[in-house]
């Protein structure tokens, strides 16, 4: 008895925020505010350097996304499962020697890549892409401190620090992308041809890149040096046995691979695919170069760039759920694992479903509101409304992940993964070789790879964890409430899009109509949902302010 309750007391970090679900919402406004940003800016810098920096810029940061993942774009994770594990048994001397093993990793494994970047980059690009690469060579450096971090405080439980990070780095990315192009645009000789002020502009829209993790970089060590005496002050409690560092070297590597491999098969499958669709149509079709591109710029530019928005959000929540379930898997505690095992596919869930339907019947709407090109609109519209299943598959397979590694079963993603690789290519093969499908394999493949990953990962949970979900409860449910809430989103844009169409362009019209789309769908789904019994009572309460919330929700009838 009391060993569990100095468990409990020890996983209660003096950093945490509160709940799974204030944390995961903390970090899912964050990226949804990032991805926005994201999305704004890259207009604006697309038209000061050209579609032809944005060549050698796409093709410099393809090659930094390889090299980053291989180094350390899973080390917050990594990381956070590592900590927590130790932090749930109240060692806290064997945590913050995990952290400094992972800061040495990072700095190793960050300065090889970065030095693979500036030395290789003749050979990883094309000539003009070659100064661009060597402005991103530092970044990966940087970034494996910037995760090392991050990672600390997430296995403490507190998203805040991370969550505002990842605002700064956008913001200062954003603004110094644009700024450092122009600038270098700017400073050209006066015979400078356009190719040269191309290469400029894209060397500046990397350097935002590098001046975005810096800025993350500062406001992270900020934070650590202020809950420092904190941490210490902790770790003065611990009077448990000491690691060596080389043993914690040895395990942290054994955790970080598992995550890298598994995003790197993630990333693999994008580039695949790419390879096989263009490569079979234009040169084994002998199609036109121009037109099979445009049509896959359309699939990958426009309706994922938009898919990846929500899906965004279930890569926040596994974020946060990685200690969180760490800590109960730690302490021994089963029933408690499944709980939040549960809970987190279902918050995915809640999130995910009526994003997809909203897709699906909004899907014009949604993609003339973000990509007004008229030209190709309505394919980009059918490609997004068939592919917006998807949302729920990489959701629940995002969050699923995160509960397999947070359980130790860290190779398992991989596994769903690798199969789902291999049987989606072999398929994609098949459809563009015999059949006319063209794009729509590709969509077709797309909805298949996340299915089979969300199925396998759920196998694996019931194998490992005994997890039994209730399908009427957290599928049904959220179904159900969707469907309405598509109905009156649908019913709602086409009666105000009519009522305006006179007073401006179809561009007008569709802005003024889809907002309030939107806001009518978002309350019409919860309402459905609560009325249900799809998010009860205690699941309001979970949330930041839930006391308040619930106590409107009475007042309105809805409790």
């Amino acid at each position: 008895m009391n060993d569990q309750k100095k468990i409990k007391k020890n996983s209660e970090a003096p950093v945490s925020g509160g709940s799974i679900a204030v944390q995961a919402g903390v970090l899912a406004i964050a990226t949804i505010v990032v991805r926005i940003i994201g999305l704004l800016y890259r207009a604006p810098l697309t038209a000061i350097i050209g579609d032809e920096g944005n060549g050698y810029y796409g093709a410099a940061y393809n090659i930094y996304t390889i090299i980053l993942i291989l180094s350390s774009y899973s080390l917050p994770a990594a990381i956070s499962r590592q900590m927590s594990t130790k932090i749930a048994v109240g060692q806290y001397r064997n945590a913050q020697r995990a952290f400094h093993c992972a800061l040495i990793y990072s700095l190793i494994v960050g300065a090889m890549g970065s030095l693979l970047l500036y030395f290789g980059a003749g050979v990883l690009v094309k000539h003009n892409a070659v100064p661009v690469l060597r402005v991103f060579a530092p970044t990966i450096f940087l970034f494996g401190i910037l995760g090392a971090v991050r990672g600390y405080f997430q296995a403490n439980q507190s998203m805040v620090q991370t969550s505002v990070s990842q605002i700064l780095e956008q913001v200062a990315n954003a603004g110094i992308s644009i700024g450092a192009a122009i600038l270098l645009i700017r400073s050209a000789p006066a015979l400078a041809t356009e190719t040269e002020r191309a290469v400029r502009g894209a060397m500046g829209s990397a350097m935002g890149t590098g001046s975005g993790v810096i800025t993350a970089l500062i406001f992270m060590t900020a934070a650590y040096l202020r809950y420092r005496k904190g941490f210490i002050r902790r770790i003065g409690t611990d009077k448990g046995p000491v690691e060596s560092y080389g043993a914690i070297m040895k395990s942290t590597i054994l955790v970080i691979t598992p995550f890298v491999v598994s995003n790197f098969i993630l990333n693999l499958t994008t580039t695949l695919d790419q390879m096989i669709y263009l490569n079979m149509l234009i040169d084994g079709r002998k199609l036109s170069e121009a037109a099979v591109t445009t049509v896959f710029g359309l699939f990958s530019n426009k309706a994922v760039v938009i898919i990846n928005i929500p899906v965004s959000v279930a890569t926040a929540v596994s974020a946060a759920i990685i200690p969180n379930i760490a800590t109960a898997h730690a302490s021994g505690d089963l029933k408690e694992t499944r709980r939040r095992s549960v809970n987190a596919a279902r918050m995915a869930l809640v999130i995910a479903v009526p994003c997809a339907v909203g897709l699906t019947v909004l899907a014009r709407p949604v993609t003339m509101l973000m990509f007004p090109q008229w030209e190709t609109l309505e394919l980009a519209s059918v490609l997004l409304a068939l592919q917006a299943v998807t949302v729920i598959f990489l959701s629940v397979g995002t969050i699923t992940n995160a509960v397999l590694q947070a359980i130790g079963k860290m190779n398992m993603p991989i596994v769903s993964a690798g199969a789902a690789l291999i049987i989606q290519t072999a398929v994609l093969a098949w459809f563009l070789r015999f059949t006319d499908w063209g794009i729509y394999a590709m969509v077709f493949v797309s909805v298949l790879y996340a299915a089979i990953i969300f199925a396998l990962n759920e196998l694996f949970l019931r194998h490992y964890l005994g997890l039994r979900i209730d399908p009427v409860q957290v599928y049904l449910k959220p179904i159900l409430s969707a469907a309405v809430m598509g109905a009156a989103a649908f019913g709602v844009y086409r009666g105000i899009f009519k009522l305006v169409s006179g007073f401006g362009g179809e561009y007008f019209s569709n802005f003024a109509a889809v907002l309030p789309a939107i806001l009518v769908a978002i309350p019409v789904y919860f309402f459905v949902l609560i009325k249900t019994g799809g998010f009860t009572r205690e699941d309001i309460l979970g949330l930041p302010k839930g006391d308040s919330l619930a106590r409107l929700l009475k007042k309105l009838h809805w409790l």
